[in-house]
Formats: C-alpha cells, sequence, structure tokens
C-alpha cells in the first residue's frame, strides 16, 4: 500500500500521524511524507530544521519530499495543488493524510485546500489534528498503543521546536494521545476526520488500508 501525508511544516506529520504512519511502515507499506516548506519562522539559532526532519523521517522509516515553499506563504491553488499531484503520481498513492481544514495557522489551511484537490482521485482521504487545529471532530481513531513511543522519539528528532516548550509538547501530546483513545473506546489513538475512507470488505486480505491498522470509526 503507497501511503502519502503531506504536512506544512517540520514536525506537523510527526504531530498529527506518525504513530499511525509507523503502523503502516509496519505492516510493510511504503510512506512518503512532503513538508510544503523548511519552517523559517520557527527556526532557532544554530538549529536546522531541515536537518531535524531528515533526522525524524529517518526515525520513522520513511521517505521524505520538500515542496520548496516559504514559511507563512503555501498558496492553496495551482502551484501547491501541482506539487502534491507529483508526488501522488510519483509513488502511486492510495491513501492520503493532511491537515485538517480548520485551522488558525494559513499553511496548514493552504496545505489542507492543496491536498483534497490533489487527493481527487484517492479512494482514502484522512485529515489529522495540531495544536493549532480548531472546531476538530474525528470519526476515525487509529489504535496506537503500540507505535505511541516511536512517535515521540520522532519528535523529539525535532529538538528546535521541543526546547520552543509550546510547538511540540510531549506530554501533551501523549496526553492528547489517551485523550483520543478514550473517544475511540482504546487505550492510545491518534483521531482523523475523513472526507473519504473507502472500506473493501470483499476478504479479510482486502481490506481497505487504513481498516487494517485496528481502526475504530464512529459517526
Amino acid at each position: 500500500m503507497n501511503v502519502l501525508a503531506v504536512g506544512a511544516h517540520p514536525d506537523d506529520v510527526e504531530l498529527g500521524c506518525g504513530a499511525t504512519l509507523l503502523r503502516h511502515v509496519a505492516r510493510g507499506d511504503d510512506v512518503t511524507i512532503l513538508v510544503m516548506t523548511a519552517g523559517q519562522r520557527g527556526q532557532v539559532e544554530g538549529m536546522s530544521r531541515h536537518r531535524e526532519q531528515e533526522d525524524a523521517a529517518s526515525r520513522l522509516g520513511v521517505r521524505l519530499v520538500w515542496g520548496g515553499f516559504e514559511d507563512g506563504s503555501v498558496p492553496e491553488g495551482p502551484e501547491a495543488i501541482s506539487v502534491i499531484d507529483r508526488v501522488v503520481a510519483d509513488i502511486h498513492a492510495e491513501v492520503l493524510y493532511t491537515h485538517a481544514s480548520r485551522d488558525t495557522h494559513q499553511d496548514h489551511r493552504a496545505t489542507a485546500t492543496a491536498s483534497l484537490a490533489a487527493a481527487r482521485r484517492l479512494p482514502s482521504v484522512l485529515q489529522f489534528e495540531t495544536p493549532s487545529s480548531q472546531g476538530f471532530e474525528p470519526t476515525v481513531y487509529v489504535d496506537v498503543a503500540d507505535s505511541l513511543e516511536d512517535k515521540l522519539a520522532a519528535l523529539r528528532a525535532h529538538l528546535s521546536q521541543v526546547l520552543r516548550v509550546g510547538p511540540v509538547d510531549l506530554e501533551a501530546i501523549e496526553a492528547q494521545a489517551r485523550f483520543r483513545g478514550f473517544q475511540g473506546r482504546i487505550r492510545y489513538a491518534e483521531a482523523f476526520e475523513a472526507p473519504r475512507l473507502a472500506w473493501d470488505l470483499s476478504t479479510p486480505e482486502a481490506l481497505a488500508p487504513v481498516t487494517r491498522l485496528a481502526v475504530a470509526a464512529t459517526g
């Protein structure tokens, strides 16, 4: 299964769906993350967010692609859509993860809009939350009890953001996973809004990619 996760800045994908991507990797899926900017506005002197993202991707066991946009200036229109379109085509993506559409950060909103357009032909599209998400109403919960610690390890690679005390609060992230797990009637979860989720029940082996990750879906 070919999976694409699109984030606006370094650490966004890890925050939103890092543990779920680890579940994909563990079962042999081909996972790529596309980071639209290098997060220049969150730069800490003497530390490279570019290198931090490369380290985090290595810890997750995923391929990393850069979008090349300026932090704070991700467009919603054809330019950004074309970048995501190319990656979708290059990796033959079958499921796409991206930001929730309701968010206080303009780059997150723009990335969500462009991703939804680029994923127009994909059967499964899931939107994740970050600390700046607003009015997030998940209906899909992925059991991440076995991958949460590795998610936190990948987030520690973003040391500049951990040290800033706010963007990456590891205790809050663990607490959020417990809260979402409580909502999903499991121990720890990452939660998603699902604009589209294909679920093939024809045979046990043909279950859709997300359902095979031990997902609880609620409506």
